[in-house]
């Protein structure tokens, strides 16, 4: 039976797994590189593919997948598209650079995360299902039919990039007033005013009694839950993940979250689509890759 490595790479820290095809996981586990260092990134994750089978007693990986930012090549064997961080990682053949037997299979990172979601988390058994990623940025990725969603130059699934705003500023993508500036860390001082610097405070002062905060982070939420309806309108997924570190809120997001999609979300039949909290934390990129890999083991 062929082993499986799956690799997530971060901006500064790279997640990794050794699995049995079937998902039986024998290592888990993270490193940090330093970003300031030309290519530690890769030298890091050649040493973790070279030396990991030596010391768990693993054969060597044939199969072996990479999830990273950016967007992936259509040969699935570089990231095609990546610019202003990772220098070196555009173009980079991994199957070249890993010298493996079969080709290093390479996606997009919020992709690899939803495809580990429906293959070893709270997505199991789903086949219409989004994932937004509320941190710095707002991510996503969307599986329709049982089909994971990569268009046509492998764009698909930036759901963050959604217009709410018309007359909004551009975010990254040149998208004006997108749901990634109406929630994602990256805006937050522009929308506190300087008040805050990080989501997680704004929420911690709101739940303290800071009636604006409550404010600011209420309409952040209802920004979202609009973002959420006009998801659902296109896609008709059955539920709706929501991961990455705002989305550890909890019920300080959930609750208004609710509240907003009970007045908003297009009920037909009494059909009410699912919100589900991601269960596979800063991991759930390298199952993905893991899952990629093995799909045709």
């Amino acid at each position: 039976m062929s082993h499986v490595l799956g690799i997530d790479l971060g901006g500064t820290r790279i997640k990794y797994l050794a699995s049995t095809p079937n998902g039986e996981v024998l290592v888990k586990k993270a490193v940090d590189f330093d970003p300031s260092q030309s290519l530690d990134w890769r030298n890091r994750i050649q040493d973790i593919a070279n030396k990991l089978p030596g010391q768990y007693d693993i054969p060597s990986f044939e199969r072996i997948g990479i999830s990273a930012p950016g967007l992936a090549a259509q040969d699935a064997r570089s990231i095609r598209h990546m610019p202003g961080r990772l220098k070196g990682l555009e173009g980079l053949d991994w199957t070249d650079a890993l010298g493996t037997k079969l080709p290093v299979q390479v996606m997009n990172d919020a992709q690899a995360a939803l495809m580990g979601e429906v293959w070893k988390g709270a997505a199991q058994g789903l086949s219409n299902v989004l994932m937004i990623t509320l941190g710095t940025g707002v991510g996503g990725a969307a599986m329709v039919d049982g089909q994971l969603l990569r268009g046509h130059i492998g764009r698909a699934g930036h759901l963050g990039h959604i217009s709410l705003d018309v007359d909004g500023p551009p975010d990254i993508c040149r998208t004006p007033g997108s749901l990634e500036t109406a929630i994602g860390n990256c805006s937050i001082k522009e929308r506190t005013k300087g008040r805050f610097t990080s989501t997680h405070d704004l929420v911690k002062a709101g739940l303290q009694g800071d009636t604006e905060a409550l404010h600011i982070w209420h309409r952040s939420v209802r920004h979202l839950a609009a973002g959420l309806v006009s998801l659902i309108n296109v896609l008709d997924p059955e539920a709706i993940l929501l991961g990455g570190g705002i989305a550890e809120s909890g019920r300080a997001l959930l609750d208004p979250l609710q509240r907003e999609l009970d007045r908003m979300e297009w009920i037909i039949q009494e059909h009410r689509v699912a919100i589900i909290s991601a269960s596979l934390g800063e991991f759930a990129g390298a199952y993905g890759a893991a899952c990629m890999a093995s799909a045709d083991v």
